[in-house]
């Protein structure tokens, strides 16, 4: 018989094989279950640490054997080789555009994947100039390219989008191209920006082998029509040539950062497209033994690197911590030359000298300055207002940095309203320029960030620290367009045959959420192309 249970174990207990069996063999008696150690085998579900207390534990939830061998509970999918008789372009190659394409291999439909980025290992070289040149790649950079903006980032595989669809399948298909079996245990799954990069090539790799196609450096930059949409117009981004690409279908997996692509939709078709809510705030970073040491209690053996969320309500609007990087890097996620964004990531082992969270403020589509509302109607579609106010702010933000030296404010000075005199060390690689966010961040995130960060050190005492830095602008946690889509056929609103998919679309808000909502796209593809 098989069965699930939880236990408890101290950090240095977890891999006490002996202690393990005691408690589960105590938990299967409270169950009315006799057994001896010999007949149990068990597997972790899910591990979790439970820092409510100055006594941190772990909580796993185990699947116990009993008197039987240890089964793989989730089979991988069965990808077809494809003939190409079937196609569907799929622009954009990040996590919902290469889960699309793995489940259109499951029914022989070919992937021609478009990516305006180079490989990863080109992208290495465009991204390290950033720090070192202070250029910007507006085609390859730290969100485009082989693996979309995921490649270079953290990897979190946490999401709450279980209704969306089967996230252990996932996690086993990114452990089947390599990540570390942790992920299908752990409570907060990640990857790590070191693994990252060699696991998509595996991805990118196994869908050419299958007979897919991928086209680097090739940039979307119209819809192809015979009557209905067949295709794409794309420009190679290192010759300027162009190419018309026709398939059966159109996934557009583009991501939450291709302005451009909203811009086309909006000629084509404006009444596809939607305002929505997306968040404006600032990078915080602190020393991770700081955050270590408020999170496990002082307590570091056997826990790794301390999580943090956050969240509170501040004059009618959420204000919340994302996309937390223990022991990470503040990046520079800028993809434009004239323009600042930041972002976090981790390697694997998270263990640099910093912690950083993104803490920003809940933005609504009344939110928007008036001035990008009118811009918004000059170009015939309003629902571009608050692409156009992002695209402001993070060109304010590099008015007042360096080149892409981010502008920065210690958290003990942007409180008490006046300059930092200098500035902690930092991971952020390009540097930072002392400024006055206080200053030049629009009022309504301004004050709303303060009354949180003053609220958040009541839950952590001592988050407020001259050690801690707030690094800007954080504009990218999610995108304000949203691209419409029949419920029933997920086809874009105004353009039968396009397919919208993942973040960039408005329906997603990380990897695993994104590789989801785009298999779930591709299923529709592949039943109307079935039949």
């Amino acid at each position: 018989m098989k069965t699930i249970i939880s236990i408890q174990v101290l950090p240095e207990e977890e891999k006490n094989l002996r202690k393990i069996t005691d408690k589960i063999l105590i938990e299967l008696k409270k169950n009315k279950i006799d057994c001896t150690k010999e007949s149990i085998k068990y597997v972790v579900e899910k591990k979790s640490i439970d820092a409510r207390r100055k006594q941190i534990k772990l909580n796993l939830k185990l699947r116990v054997y009993i008197d039987e061998e240890i089964e793989d509970t989730t089979k991988l999918p069965e990808w077809k080789k494809t003939t190409g008789e079937k196609s569907v372009i799929v622009v954009g190659s990040g996590p919902a555009g290469l889960f699309a394409s793995l489940k259109l291999l499951e029914y022989g439909i070919k992937p021609v994947i478009i990516e305006r980025g180079s490989d990863t290992s080109t992208r290495r070289k465009d991204i390290a100039l950033i720090s070192t040149q202070q250029t910007v790649n507006e085609n390859s950079n730290y969100c485009f390219g082989e693996g979309g903006a995921g490649t270079f980032s953290d990897g979190k595989l946490y999401t709450r989008s279980n209704k969306r669809g089967d996230i252990n399948m996932s996690l086993k298909i990114l452990n089947y191209f390599g990540a570390d079996s942790k992920i299908l245990t752990d409570s907060h799954p990640h990857i790590g920006t070191d693994k990252l990069p060699q696991i998509i090539n595996n991805i990118t790799k196994f869908i050419v082998s299958m007979g897919g196609e991928i086209l680097y450096n090739t940039q979307c930059t119209d819809l192809y029509f015979e009557k209905e949409l067949k295709g794409i117009e794309a420009t190679n981004t290192k010759t300027n040539e162009k190419q018309i690409i026709k398939a059966d279908a159109v996934l557009l997996a583009t991501g939450h950062s291709a302005k451009d692509i909203y811009e086309m939709i909006a000629k084509k078709s404006p009444e596809s497209l939607e305002a929505k809510t997306f968040a404006v705030g600032v990078r915080t970073e602190h020393p991770r033994e700081l955050i270590d040491s408020i999170q496990f209690h002082g307590q570091k053996e056997n826990l790794g690197s301390a999580e943090y969320r956050l969240t509170s309500q501040q004059n009618g609007r959420g204000v919340y911590s994302f996309c937390m990087c223990p022991g990470g890097f503040v990046v520079p996620s800028s993809t434009g030359p004239e323009e600042i964004v930041v972002n976090g990531m981790s390697c694997a082992k998270r263990n640099s000298l910093w912690s950083n969270a993104a803490i920003v403020v809940e933005t609504r589509s009344e939110d928007i300055p008036q001035e990008f509302v009118e811009k918004a109607k000059e170009n015939n579609c309003e629902s571009l207002k608050g692409l156009y106010w992002r695209t402001y702010l993070e060109n304010l933000a590099y008015q007042n940095g360096e080149q892409q030296k981010a502008p920065a404010q210690r958290l003990t000075d942007f409180l008490s309203a006046k300059d930092s005199a200098s500035l902690p060390k930092s991971s952020f690689a390009p540097g930072l320029v002392s400024s006055r966010l206080d200053l030049w961040l629009p009022k309504q995130i301004c004050t709303r960030l303060k009354s949180a960060y003053r609220y958040f050190d009541t839950l952590m005492k001592g988050y407020i620290t001259d050690e801690a830095t707030l690094i800007a602008i954080e504009t990218r946690t999610s995108t304000p367009v949203r691209i419409l889509r029949d419920k029933e056929s997920g086809e874009c609103a105004g353009i039968k045959n396009l397919f919208p998919a993942g973040e960039g679309a408005g329906y997603a808000g990380g990897i695993i959420s994104s590789a989801m909502d785009g298999e779930n796209q591709a299923l529709k593809i592949a039943k109307k192309l079935n039949g």
